[in-house]
């Protein structure tokens, strides 16, 4: 089955056109602040949303409502909190693998 992603870069100056038809949308953390619209857009057209939050610290939130899979830092210990604390569906931890092997 063909799961369409698309990543922010890809989608152009009509982003919500651009996400037409999209199963996820992945962002890196650095880009979640500059998509909060985008966030708002996804969840009235039922596009999940990943993020790849390697590197940094993500700060908590209304963004996270809006997330369904999210990539950290850390041991699978602090994912399980993060995971409880934030409501994020599937926190990923540890791991060295694209985002995109996690996606469902």
């Amino acid at each position: 089955m063909y799961m369409r992603i698309v990543t922010l870069s890809e989608l152009g100056p009509n982003p919500r056109e651009g996400m037409a038809g999209a199963r996820w949308l992945v962002l890196k953390g650095a880009e979640v602040a500059q998509s909060t619209t985008l966030l708002m857009f996804t969840e009235l057209d039922d596009i999940l949303v990943a993020v790849d939050h390697r590197g940094s610290v993500p700060e908590p939130g209304l963004w996270q409502r809006a997330v369904h899979c999210i990539m950290i830092d850390g041991s699978e210990e602090e994912a399980e909190a993060f995971r409880r604390a934030s409501g994020i569906t599937k926190v990923i931890a540890n791991s060295t693998n694209d985002i995109r092997s996690h996606l469902w």
